[in-house]
């Protein structure tokens, strides 16, 4: 049962960042005792290996009233992480954050303030980024330009793990039962009415990130994967090209075998063959795919509409 009384709900997944908690925690219950009455932040610890556990253990002991664990039993992932603390929120909406205070409590006043105005999604967008490498400036740049153009759902740029969803949008969140999740493209793909506060983010306050380069690419792949078929028709397009490529290759060999009685040696009708038979089988492949894919689609359970208001 959700108590009604809980304004906004903080959700902060992390890993090893015994250094950052009670700093990030004196920040945010700073900007909500402002902000609004009542709150919770609600931690998720994804199986940390340092002190993070006993951190968080002995703020909930000092504040059970606002503050509250999730201990899960391995490292399960981000992703995961969020969607944990979002199912045991309780407030009326819910912001999601990272524990590294590299996206800044102060911020949170902006979202709350957007939120009062009747937009259901407030997204923090990074005008700058500090303390980041140009490699990971440069791969993010590419990955978002990437995944707009193959996906089929709207998913905004230089957009991370800093947002506001309304309650509405966190119960319809909840619902989807997907496991390899890419959270930014699920908010995006619910819809409703979305606003955006830009801000700087900031170097981190200590530690060191969690994300390895196998992390990244592997996230990439989920977001790639859960929102596009592109690469699945990728291969069926190149299949058709190699099919055209060999009946234009075997035109040219009889017309000059014809008009201009060339001898053609045997192994270029060979090799001729071999590539109309392996865009067959790439093309194959590909609708293959798409069928597989199609199947994948419904076994998401992801509902056919989302429904906002009905009058």
């Amino acid at each position: 049962m959700k108590h009604k009384n809980i304004d906004i709900s903080i959700v902060i997944p992390l890993l090893n960042e015994e250094s950052n908690i009670r700093e990030l925690f004196k920040q945010l219950r700073r900007v909500l005792e402002k902000a609004v009455e009542a709150f919770e932040i609600i931690f998720v610890d994804d199986g940390s290996t340092d002190q993070s556990f006993a951190v968080l253990k002995g703020l909930h002991q000092e504040y059970p009233d606002s503050v509250r664990v999730i201990k899960f039993s391995r490292n399960f992932g981000q992703q995961p992480a969020i969607a944990a603390g979002l199912k045991q929120a309780q407030g009326k909406a819910v912001v999601v954050m990272d524990a590294d205070l590299q996206d800044p409590p102060e911020v949170i006043g902006q979202f709350i303030a957007k939120w009062k105005e009747g937009f259901d999604v407030v997204y923090g967008v990074r005008s700058q980024r500090e303390g980041e490498t140009f490699f990971k400036k440069f791969t993010a740049e590419l990955f978002y330009k990437f995944i707009r153009k193959i996906s089929c759902v709207e998913i905004p740029a230089n957009v991370g793990d800093f947002y506001l969803l309304d309650r509405k949008v966190v119960d319809v969140f909840i619902e989807l039962k997907e496991h390899h999740r890419f959270n930014r493209g699920l908010v995006a793909w619910m819809g409703f009415k979305r606003g955006v506060v830009m801000y700087t983010r900031k170097a981190r306050h200590s530690g060191v990130t969690k994300y390895s380069l196998t992390k990244m690419i592997r996230f990439a792949l989920d977001a790639i994967m859960s929102f596009s078929f592109a690469p699945l028709r990728m291969i069926s397009c190149f299949g058709i090209f190699l099919i055209l490529f060999s009946i234009i290759i075997l035109l040219i060999i009889l017309c000059l075998k014809t008009f201009a009685s060339t001898m053609i040696a045997g192994w270029v009708f060979i090799a001729d063959s071999i590539l109309f038979t392996g865009g067959l089988q790439l093309l194959a492949m590909g609708l293959i795919g798409e069928y597989l894919a199609r199947i994948g689609e419904d076994t998401k359970a992801r509902p056919l509409f989302v429904v906002e208001e009905v009058l």
